[in-house]
């Protein structure tokens, strides 16, 4: 029977050291870490994930703001929003919430790259991404659901180097940038998605496997290679009647049937999402760090370095008006 990994302990041991860190930032800098996040419309949901992270930056002596737009906003508003918060000294994160809740078309992709990648605590623009995908893991910042995910597997004991690892799943925020973190921790990594044949036989050969496609119980019990490490990144609302609310959560795993052979898994709900807010105030802080450097200080005291700049006009260049 699988030890469970908890990730709402790991989270919380991982925010009571972050805040060790922004009381000393402070202390030594006289910086304190700021978050913005650009949410558009109204969209409950949300709502929800953005009152957490507020509330818990907050709690950690941080400074963070909801930068709230309405759903008329167009695309150019929200670059316009975006540059804004790029040149704040203040700000030292910039998450776009997504989705973006607008009755007019905004580009998704061209609003969190607007992000300058030195405030993309999210890790999600294609900057970050490229570093990551290159091995630079000391110069970019990485999705903050991957990056928990690795310090779940760190809490089993398992070293990962040399070991079979099998991702689930080749988003752009979770299965794509774990099979690079994976791949620069040295680990044998394949990538699954809905054109791998022979999927179960393929799972089967993960010492670690990771689950991130969305696909409620997807992964069943006699997939799991005996002894392996399962973290389930999905979360999906099933009927239940046997509930109150009329249903429960569940994960991309079958977690009754994988825990009987699995030697380590993360339950749903309490795995693996705690951890996603936890590594972006994480990610922030680090932020914070680095701006407080010397060589990140441009001209003026503080600015967008060259590249991003140049980036962001071009982006502005391509809107029709």
């Amino acid at each position: 029977m699988a030890q469970i990994i908890d990730g709402k302990d790991l989270a919380r041991q991982i925010r009571e050291r972050t805040k060790v860190n922004v009381a000393e930032l402070i202390s030594s800098t006289g910086s304190v870490p700021g978050l913005a996040i650009v949410q558009v419309g109204n969209r409950e949901d949300s709502n929800v994930y953005v009152r957490t992270k507020l509330k818990f930056a907050q709690e950690l002596g941080m400074n963070a703001e909801i930068v709230k737009l309405p759903n008329t906003s167009t695309e150019l508003q929200v670059l316009k929003t975006v540059q804004r918060l790029n040149a704040d000294p203040d700000v030292h994160g910039i998450i776009v919430q997504l989705p973006l809740d607008s009755a007019n078309p905004i580009n998704a992709s061209l609003a969190t790259n607007a992000v300058m990648p030195e405030k993309d605590v999210d890790g999600i623009n294609d900057i970050n991404a490229g570093r990551l995908a290159r091995g630079d893991l000391e110069n970019c910042f990485t999705p903050c659901t991957p990056n928990g995910c690795m310090e779940l597997i760190k809490t089993t004991g398992m070293d990962v180097i040399g070991k079979n690892a099998v991702v689930l799943g080749r988003s752009k925020i979770v299965g794509s940038p774990m099979a690079s973190l994976l791949t620069w921790n040295h680990a044998t990594v394949t990538i699954c998605h809905s054109r791998t044949h022979n999927l179960p036989d393929v799972v089967r050969s993960g010492d670690v496997v990771v689950a991130a496609v969305g696909v409620p119980e997807m992964v069943k019990g006699d997939w799991i290679k005996p002894g392996a490490v399962v973290i389930d990144c999905g979360i999906t609302a099933v009927p239940d009647a046997s509930k109150k609310s009329g249903q429960r959560l569940v994960g991309d795993v079958d977690y009754k049937e994988a825990k009987k052979v699995a030697s380590w898994i993360t339950p749903v709900p309490g795995g693996v999402g705690p951890m996603t807010v936890a590594m972006l105030l994480h990610n922030t802080v680090e932020s914070c760090r680095r701006f407080s450097r010397p060589q990140m200080v441009l001209k003026a005291g503080f600015g967008i370095s060259p590249n991003t700049l140049r980036f962001i006009q071009k982006s502005i260049r391509r809107i029709r008006f």
